[in-house]
């Protein structure tokens, strides 16, 4: 289950973010802040980010380190690297 949920996040994190703030209450306001902004602007321009940062963040040092901020560079690597291919494609 934890694997089809990961595949699910993976091909579409904006359903899997909607509902982690759904389901999770408080959960994302929790990691960026109460920043109602921030999260939207994730939503919608870099959502595997948005995820994969939520899923990092550590409440006890208050942010994502070591190992979890390769996995948010990664994340932003690949949100930029899908939005930048349907452009390519269209030309």
């Amino acid at each position: 289950m934890p694997v089809l949920l990961a595949l699910l996040g993976f091909f579409f994190p904006r359903i899997v973010l909607f509902f982690v703030w759904f389901f999770a209450t408080g959960a994302l306001e929790h990691v960026f802040g109460g920043n109602v902004l921030l999260l939207v602007g994730g939503w919608l321009f870099l959502p595997l980010t948005t995820l994969v940062y939520a899923y990092m963040f550590d409440p006890m040092t208050g942010g994502v380190q070591g190992a979890g901020m390769i996995a948010v560079v990664i994340a932003v690597l690949f949100d930029l690297g899908v939005v930048g291919s349907g452009v390519r494609a269209r030309r």
